[in-house]
């Protein structure tokens, strides 16, 4: 059973395993989220949820219709790679959320190497 709460104004966190009867409850906080004063999107932290499935994927759908549905933006953070992976793999990554991820876990940019060893072969 996955566990919500609403942290901050905006921010609803979630956590567990996500089933098809969360789904509701999620929606519902998300909204209680999204009428709060001034709110302009909602940040949804999912690096608590423990699976990564067709479930999870179908509640992040949900909760980025209601986010429209309620007239803000969704921003999903900290989603595990396989989460991450799954949403990519059914078009939600890029059509329906922005994900924030650590800036350590992003790819160094291109043309930026990393420190070579001393007797490390030239390439």
């Amino acid at each position: 059973m996955a566990v919500s709460e609403v942290h901050a104004p905006n921010l609803l966190a979630v956590a567990g395993p996500v089933r098809q009867d969360d789904i509701p409850r999620l929606v519902a906080d998300l909204c209680a989220a999204a009428r709060a004063p001034g709110t302009g999107e909602v940040i949804c932290d999912v690096g608590g949820i423990t699976t990564a499935d067709l479930v999870t994927v179908e509640a992040v759908a949900r909760l980025r219709l209601a986010a429209r549905g309620a007239g803000v933006g969704l921003r999903l953070r900290d989603p595990t790679p396989a989460l991450w992976a799954l949403l990519g793999l059914v078009g939600l990554a890029e059509l329906c959320v922005e994900v924030e991820r650590d800036p350590e876990e992003r790819e160094p940019p291109l043309g930026v190497e990393e420190a070579v060893e001393s007797g490390d072969p030239a390439r």
